[in-house]
Formats: structure tokens, C-alpha cells, sequence
């Protein structure tokens, strides 16, 4: 059985392995002299099932480019970075590869990726949000490629079963108003059939939560800072700031959902490295759970009840919610800089992009191709348009500043106290804060 993909650590050693870029020779760039004088370049990703997807457009690449090869290189997401990092240090990394935001500071401030303005792709045309991501002193350093954005699954089967409808918009404040905290107490039930704030309910002995509220910032508490209000960083590339009071409480907020009003599991059972609550909402524990689109694949075959897409609640400030973009990087020592590049813009294409969303695989960052995306979605049951909803409104990157893949690690561990409540949010959010500070450069 597959499961939801766990949090998954980049590595504090990024950052220390690429200091020592400083001085590194050319290199081979990854790609050769292929068959019969072919131009052979390499394309890097993680994901196994895009490769399928992507099969198809490097084959359709190729026959529109008969003078190069190109082969597809697949690395699961442990091994990805480690091996982009080494071969970045050792001048042999491919041509063309994936580009996270968590990770694109750290290498586009050492110099390994390229500008892509020889790509001559037209920025506008494209998800703003993923070309903000990628963008470093004005320049353009990765080709669009898609864009996953957080919204709200939900099991059906225990709606009805509850008798509850899903409101048209979900609600919260810090004070626990709105709508959204109303739903997931009827949703929330223990052993005797008791609800939240019922006479006689028991919070040790539940039997479905409402709710997954757990430490996990893609889809958890960055949603909720940006939708009080608060601020993750200060300026791109720049520093925390979420230790402000809206943060704060939004941060309480989320805390308040597992301590204060039981609507979602215990600490002791979620937090990271912990796979429980991703296991909880399959086994139909939990009713609503926040994750990212990009999960369905690996989630919807598996699943024995209807599944449902809600957008994610509006907060005091409105609905921000964190939308993950993907870019083609172009790795700047190619041995074939514009063969790369040239690759890099197909990637970017309205012809390559239209294959992995008619294919059900993300959604394109090219503005105007999701509706194929959502058709095959259609075509499992699954109604994937509140995260296109979403898309057109606030949203947010993942905090694009160096150092975060050496913070991420003691985030985690810090917010896993905050969950527990071993520590208050605000102590939280300054010793955070404070630690990250630390390794932004």
C-alpha cells in the first residue's frame, strides 16, 4: 500500500556542500557527445509517475529536434538533492533539471543555475506566484513548470454520516468564530456519540476528528499565518518575521484545534516524523484534511469513501493559502548551453505543458491549460476546481531565502514542542525566528 509522502528533510549539508562551489572548474554539465553526433543532454527529476508523462514529451522534443538526445534521469526526493548538490560541487551536474523553492537560494546564489532569458519565454504568460519564486535580482532563473496549491480533502461518507453540510465558505478567526471551527465540532465525536463542547464528551476517548491539525507548515500553520495577516518573511530572500503578533495568534490558532477545542488528534500521535494522521484520514478517522493536489495520485485509488475538495478556510485577513511552483532549472556549465536551454523552453511550452495536465499529473504553470487537469480528474470522481479557485486568489510561496534547508530541521523540532504545548506559541515563534535568522546569509 503506498502511503502520503512524509515531510521530507532536504538536508542541513545543502548550503555547507555548496559553499564549496566557490572556485570550481567547468565541468562537463552533465550531458555528451551522443550517438551519431547527437547532442546528448540529461533532464533530472523525483517524481516516478511525471516520468511517465514526461516520456512522451521528451520523445515529441526529439522528434522536433532530431540533432539531440535526451535521457531521463529519475531520483526519489531522498537522494535528489544530495546527488544534485555533490554534482554541482563537482561541475558534472545535468543539463536540466527539477528546481524546488526551498531550494533555488541556495543554489542560485552560488552560481549553478542559469538565467533563462535565452529561453525567450514570456514571463507573463505564467502563475505569478512561481515566477516570483524564481526570481533573483530581477532575473528569471528557471522555466515555469507547474504548480501544486493546498486545499481542503474531505471524506464524504462521514459528512452524511454526520449530517453536515459543507458551507459554501469556511471560516476562523484566533477566537475560534466562523464557521469553519463550527463545522469540524460536528464533525468531532467520541465513544458516547458526544461532540465538543457537549456535556459529558471525552476528548481521550474520540473516535473521529473533524480536523487534522498537526505541524506541518506547507499545509498547516503558513496557511493560517498568512491568513491572519502575519508575514513568513519580510522581503524575498530576506528574513523571518513570523513572530508578529498575527502570527502568533494564528499559530495559537492551530495549536487551540488539537489542545483547546479537540477537533483534531493529539501531538503525541502527529507530529513529524509520525505518518499517523496521514494514515487516520484514510482509514476514515479524520474528516477534513488539508494536503496539497499533487497528493491525489498517490491518494485517490486508494481510498473506500467518496472523496470531496474544498478550498481552504478564509481567515481575518481573507484566503492565502501556499502555492508550491516547480521550475526548470538550466544548469550554467552545460557543456551545450543552448541545447539546454532550448529543452528548458519546451519544457515551458504550451505543447509539453498540455500533456502533463491532460495526463492528470499537476497543474501546468502556463496559464490556460488546467482545465485539463481538472477534465481528468472528472473522469475519477475527484473535483479538482477549488484548487483552481484558489489559484486565482492570495497565495504564497514556501519562504524563499537561503538557509532554510539548514532550518527546517530545528523548525520542526521547535514547532513540535509548540504542538505538545511544552512551549507557548510565541516562545515558539521567537526561538524560530531567532534560529532561522541565524542562517539566512
Amino acid at each position: 500500500m503506498k502511503h502520503f509522502p512524509r515531510i521530507r528533510w532536504a538536508g542541513a549539508l545543502l548550503g555547507a556542500a555548496l559553499l564549496a562551489l566557490t572556485g570550481c572548474g567547468d565541468g562537463d554539465g552533465g550531458g555528451g557527445g551522443g550517438q551519431d553526433g547527437k547532442v546528448a543532454l540529461t533532464y533530472r527529476l523525483w517524481d516516478e509517475q511525471q516520468k511517465a508523462g514526461y516520456e512522451k514529451v521528451i520523445a515529441n522534443f526529439e522528434k522536433a529536434n532530431p540533432g539531440i538526445d535526451v535521457s531521463i534521469e529519475l531520483l526519489p526526493w531522498d537522494q535528489y538533492w544530495t546527488k544534485l548538490t555533490a554534482d554541482a560541487v563537482a561541475g558534472t551536474a545535468p543539463d536540466v533539471f527539477w528546481m524546488a523553492p526551498s531550494q533555488f537560494p541556495e543554489y542560485v546564489t552560488k552560481g549553478v543555475l542559469a538565467d533563462v532569458a535565452p529561453a525567450k519565454i514570456d514571463a507573463s504568460k505564467y502563475h505569478q506566484t512561481v515566477v516570483q519564486t524564481f526570481t533573483y535580482e530581477g532575473k528569471l532563473y528557471g522555466v515555469p513548470k507547474d504548480w501544486g496549491i493546498v486545499g481542503l480533502f474531505y471524506n464524504k461518507d462521514l459528512f452524511k454520516k454526520a449530517g453536515v453540510e459543507m458551507p459554501d465558505k469556511l471560516t476562523w478567526k484566533p477566537d475560534g468564530s466562523g464557521t469553519f471551527l463550527e463545522t469540524a465540532r460536528k464533525l468531532t465525536v467520541d465513544a458516547k456519540g458526544k461532540h465538543p463542547g457537549e456535556s459529558g464528551f471525552d476528548p481521550a476517548s474520540v473516535k473521529t476528528y473533524g480536523f487534522a491539525s498537526w505541524n506541518h507548515y506547507q499545509t498547516q500553520w503558513m496557511n493560517w499565518v498568512a491568513s491572519n495577516g502575519g508575514k513568513l518573511l519580510d522581503k524575498p530572500f530576506g528574513k523571518y518575521a513570523f513572530n508578529d503578533d498575527a502570527s502568533v495568534q494564528a499559530l495559537q490558532f492551530g495549536v487551540d484545534l488539537v489542545n483547546k477545542h479537540h477537533v483534531s488528534p493529539p501531538a503525541t500521535q502527529t507530529n513529524p516524523p509520525s505518518d499517523k494522521i496521514n494514515d487516520m484520514f484514510k482509514a476514515g478517522q479524520v474528516a477534513m484534511f488539508p494536503a496539497n493536489n499533487a497528493l491525489l495520485p498517490f491518494v485517490a485509488p486508494e481510498l473506500s469513501f467518496e472523496l470531496g475538495i474544498a478550498p481552504m478556510p478564509e481567515g481575518p485577513a481573507g484566503r492565502a493559502v501556499n502555492l508550491n511552483g516547480l521550475a526548470e532549472a538550466v544548469y550554467a556549465k552545460s557543456d551545450h548551453p543552448a541545447e539546454a536551454m532550448k529543452l528548458a523552453a519546451y519544457l515551458g511550452s504550451a505543447e509539453a505543458q498540455k500533456v502533463m495536465a491532460d495526463g492528470g499529473y499537476v497543474f501546468p504553470a502556463l496559464d490556460g491549460l488546467a482545465q485539463g487537469y481538472v477534465d481528468y480528474w472528472k473522469t475519477k470522481k475527484v473535483d479538482v476546481e477549488p484548487f483552481l479557485e484558489q489559484s486565482r486568489g492570495t497565495t504564497f510561496a514556501l519562504p524563499v531565502t537561503t538557509g532554510f534547508t539548514a532550518f527546517e530541521t530545528k523548525l520542526v523540532q521547535i514547532f513540535n514542542e509548540m504542538y505538545l504545548g511544552k512551549i507557548t506559541p510565541k516562545q515558539a515563534a521567537d526561538q524560530a525566528v531567532t534560529t532561522g535568522n541565524a542562517t539566512v546569509k
